[in-house]
């Protein structure tokens, strides 16, 4: 069997090439200059074709500094600025040569010749073929047996042979070569005057550089002079040449090697991006293929590998069948709309989306409506355009009030995408959205929560459709224009089509569920959304005289904490200055630094993770994590939240988010809820601001335990599930069966032991991150691991059992029947394997956890509506409901809220639900 071959491609090397190359000859159809993109695109497309491979990578080089910067501040100053009409081109660049099927890596702190040259070696190591295309240079040094270089613009190829015959010096001598000469273009000082004649002349006799260097003395004249002026600083010279071989690449390769795979290309979104940039021939193709059902590949033919992909790809999603023609129209004239009425009174079902100022659902302002009646079939009405963008338009507040009896009618069903954001903003205008019956977004969770719910990415992975963009229409970053700055005409196209696509998808997602998923998406995610509406809408109440008292206290102990660190350091430093810290820390201090985990540029990091492994012996690493806690809280709650209060009701109003996490857990931002520190005195304080209005308390209901009762439910562990059914402090009853004493005799060093063992075990935690969490060694951690299992054997059984049901079909499932994709489950990566069958284990206890709270928001929320109370939802936190409740309710609401939660699985579980009730005057007190 043939090498395997790797082509790596030095994509910023590129860049510039075909932005010289092709100078300002083409542009785009809004007059963006095109050249160096489609020069870039087409010499991929010629290399693909001519350079036969199984892997690839195009590199470009990071924003900003790297560690050779570090080394030599005048490093590449030189250089001038990008040109202003490069600038959007290369910032398109990395999208389009993903879509085409290049893997793209951007790794910061290093070039990206750092990154080729690290991709070289493990390639060559592995025996691969390597070829890398650059017009660089200073890559010769990464020549050898395995590794060629080409050339695209000038056909050359460099072996071995090839380096020496072109530069004079072997490839192991190119960069002494290049240190003797430095470098212009990159600023890199070498010995003046030395060109290359000299610079192989000096290493034909002394062989290297530093052999050049020892034997200074000989070299007379003119450049014998210039070369000792220079020896200082060769070295460093050197160094800035030299490629780094051994970046870590982990976190960008998570399958190491195998991540490269040759990819299939995107050819929907391809299609809408070269009509967007304006390359017609290439979308001619592009649809070409998206109609033959891609079978070849316009960017060179495809490998077995490609081809195996590509039919897997086709064998999932079944695509919903398409109209005939679609019929988009705009409404703005009286006759027009009154046939739109005529047409609502007599539907039953529509698609339906909303076009705004603002992605701020509670600020935005309508600027349009879509309405889909049948796939295909839609309008839109412009009602908050600028006059010149849309020359006729019917009046908003008319409009708004002859649809609002439509709009709030529960018998026309509503179906959209994302329709808690249409809610809000009709909301905005005094309409209830009443008769919502389908969201596209939720459909797509329920089915596969592991991958994108956006509709641009549902288009084309259920309907085979490429969609007009909102960036394709408005533009992206500084330049970008308001949506009501856009044509009618091209307005109509785009809002239509989310009306329609949403209907349509959401019908042909249905078609896709089993029985259970059914049920969970009309009788959960649909219904938990409305909660979350109410609860967004309601917001809660913040005290910003509290949140300035604890900004005031955190400042004086930030200064405290600071001059703390100057006296520890023996100095003062900028405490958040990675480098500074590295030099106090490393050099000053002389702390080890063996076992510490090093940044990309080969420092030692200064991450929290190492900052906590140091502060275990030494005291500054302390000062240090504190200072970064504390400002944090600072500036994310303290100083922040009384900035986000509503001026309209005094109230801050989070956003949920119910399609992001695979496990269902809800998502909280602007503030985000879910982050507030509790295991810090200073993070609890936070939510004392969090207050209830005149006459009212905070009510918060917190499931005990929830995702062990889970575990002894899933595991059917008979110890678990009797400790639970009797009542039992599970910690203290797992410290008795591990330690083998009386429960009344565990001690509470013990049970602290016990509560670390059942929950680690939980989150597949392992001997050595069991020694680490209760500082003790490996030995001693799987002794108490193999007591617990062999306490509980069900639990045991049951990560065994998990993890073999994960390998054979991909997913696990929760009690309630959400699918959780585990896409590295069959990974070649040990790691990424392992982590997937921790997953595994964990995900159908969280992903449960997830289910039962938001029964349990639905049935409260019923229950206070079907009572008549004035009582209000206004928090989910985790595993806890946060209420509001007025003191002639509480105490209604203390009996029957843990009643309601208790019962929320519907009798599936084998133990006992329970929810603990505390009432305050804040959250913080009723926590």
């Amino acid at each position: 069997m043939s090498k395997p071959t790797l082509l790596l491609v030095d994509g910023s090397s590129y860049l510039y090439r075909a932005y010289h190359a092709m100078g300002q000859n083409l542009s785009a159809p809004d007059g963006v200059p095109t050249g160096a993109l489609y020069g870039v695109l087409n010499m991929l497309r010629r290399l693909r074709s001519e350079y036969p491979h199984d892997y690839c990578a195009v590199v470009f080089d990071a924003k900003g500094k790297n560690f050779r910067h570090d080394l030599f501040e005048e490093y590449k100053a030189t250089r001038p600025p990008m040109p202003d009409d490069l600038r959007p081109q290369a910032e398109a660049l990395p999208d389009l040569v993903r879509l085409m099927g290049w893997p793209v890596l951007v790794v910061p702190d290093v070039e990206a010749d750092d990154v080729i040259g690290t991709l070289a070696k493990q390639g060559g190591e592995a025996g691969w073929n390597v070829i890398i295309s650059t017009g660089d240079k200073d890559m010769a040094q990464l020549v050898n047996e395995q590794v060629t270089l080409v050339n695209t613009m000038s056909g050359e190829t460099l072996d071995i042979a090839g380096v020496i015959g072109k530069f004079g010096v072997r490839p192991d001598q190119i960069r002494d070569y290049l240190a003797l000469m430095g470098d212009k273009v990159d600023n890199v000082p070498g010995v003046e005057k030395c060109g290359p004649k000299t610079a192989v002349k000096w290493l034909d006799a002394y062989g290297s550089l530093e052999g050049v260097m020892a034997n200074a003395a000989e070299i007379k004249g003119k450049v014998g002079e210039n070369l000792a002026a220079a020896l200082p600083r060769l070295p460093l010279s050197y160094e800035l040449v030299t490629i780094k071989t051994d970046v870590d690449l982990h976190g960008d390769l998570p399958e190491g090697l195998d991540s490269l795979r040759r990819r299939t290309p995107k050819w929907a979104q391809l299609a809408v991006d070269f009509k967007r940039w304006g390359f017609r021939t290439w979308l001619k193709e592009a649809e070409t293929q998206l109609k033959a059902g891609a079978n070849e590949d316009l960017f060179g033919s495809d490998t077995v590998g490609e081809q195996a992909a590509l039919a897997e790809e086709r064998a999932e999603p079944v695509l919903a069948a398409a109209p005939q023609s679609l019929n988009y129209a705009a409404v703005t004239d009286e006759a027009a709309f009154q046939a739109l009425l005529d047409k609502l009174a007599q539907a039953e079902q529509i698609g339906i989306d909303t076009e705004t100022t603002s992605l701020d659902a509670m600020q935005a302002k309508l600027v349009g409506i879509s309405i889909a009646f049948t796939a295909g079939e839609a309008v839109y009405l412009p009602l908050g355009h600028n006059p010149t963008a849309a020359p006729e338009q019917l009046d908003l507040a008319d409009v708004l009030g002859r649809l609002k009896i439509h709009l709030e009618n529960p018998a026309l069903q509503k179906i959209g995408q994302n329709l808690k954001y249409d809610q809000h903003v009709f909301a905005n205008y005094g309409i209830a959205l009443n008769g919502i019956a389908g969201d596209a977004m939720l459909a797509s969770y329920i089915l596969e929560s592991h991958l994108g719910h956006g509709l641009d990415e549902l288009a084309e992975r259920w309907l085979g459709l490429p969609t007009i963009t909102y960036e394709s229409l408005c533009g992206k970053g500084a330049k970008q224009i308001s949506f009501a700055d856009v044509d009618v005409a091209q307005a109509t196209e785009y809002a239509a089509q989310d009306a329609d696509f949403a209907l349509r998808i959401e019908a042909h997602l249905k078609q896709q569920m089993d029985a259970k998923q059914l049920d969970m998406y009309q009788n959960m995610e649909l219904p938990v959304a409305q909660v979350l509406f109410e609860m967004e809408r309601c917001g809660v109440q913040i005290d910003s005289d509290e949140l300035a008292r604890q900004s005031r206290e955190l400042g004086q102990r930030l200064l405290e904490l600071e001059q703390q660190a100057y006296e520890t350091a023996g100095q003062p430093f900028n405490l958040n200055s990675p480098k500074q810290l590295q030099e106090i820390l490393f050099g000053k201090m002389g702390i080890p630094t063996k076992g510490l985990k090093k940044t990309a540029s080969g420092g030692i990091s200064t991450n929290e993770a190492v900052l906590e492994q140091l502060a275990l012996d030494y005291p500054l690493p302390k000062i240090i994590l504190e200072n970064r806690s504390l400002a944090k809280l600072k500036s994310t709650y303290t100083d922040k939240l009384p900035e986000m209060i509503a001026p309209q009701d005094k109230r801050v109003h989070t956003t949920y988010a119910q399609a992001v996490a695979i496990t269902g857990r809800l998502a909280s931002s602007n503030p985000n809820l879910q982050n507030i520190p509790i295991r810090t005195e200073e993070g609890r304080r936070v939510r004392k601001a969090f207050t209830a209005p005149e006459n009212s308390v905070i009510v918060s209901a917190d499931y005990s335990q929830i995702e062990l009762r889970i575990m002894a439910h899933l595991s059917g562990d008979a110890t678990l599930i009797h400790a639970f059914q009797n009542g039992e402090d599970v910690h203290r009853r797992t410290a008795a069966e591990v330690f083998g004493i009386a429960a009344d005799q565990v001690s509470s060093e013990q049970r602290r032991y016990a509560k670390t063992i059942n929950f680690g075990l939980i989150y597949g935690m392992g001997q050595y991150g069991l020694a680490k969490s209760l500082g003790i060694d490996n030995l001693s951690a799987k002794t108490f691991i193999d007591r617990y299992f062999a306490r509980y054997p069900g639990v045991a059984e049951y990560m065994q059992r998990t993890k073999e049901q994960a390998a054979a079909q991909g997913f696990v499932e929760t009690l309630f029947g959400r699918r959780l994709y585990l896409p590295d489950i069959h990974s070649k990566n040990a790691n990424a394997r392992a982590g997937a069958e921790r997953a595994a284990i964990n995900a159908p206890m969280q992903g449960t956890a997830s289910d039962l709270i938001k029964r349990a928001m639905i049935a409260v929320r019923n229950h206070l509506i079907s009572d008549g109370l004035a009582s209000k939802l206004v928090m989910q936190v985790h595993d806890e409901l946060v209420l509001e409740v007025p003191h002639t309710e509480l105490e209604h609401i203390r009996t029957h809220l843990p009643q309601i939660m208790a019962a929320v699985d519907g009798g599936l579980m084998a133990v006992p639900l329970l929810a603990e009730v505390g009432v305050g005057e804040n959250w913080e007190a009723a926590h």
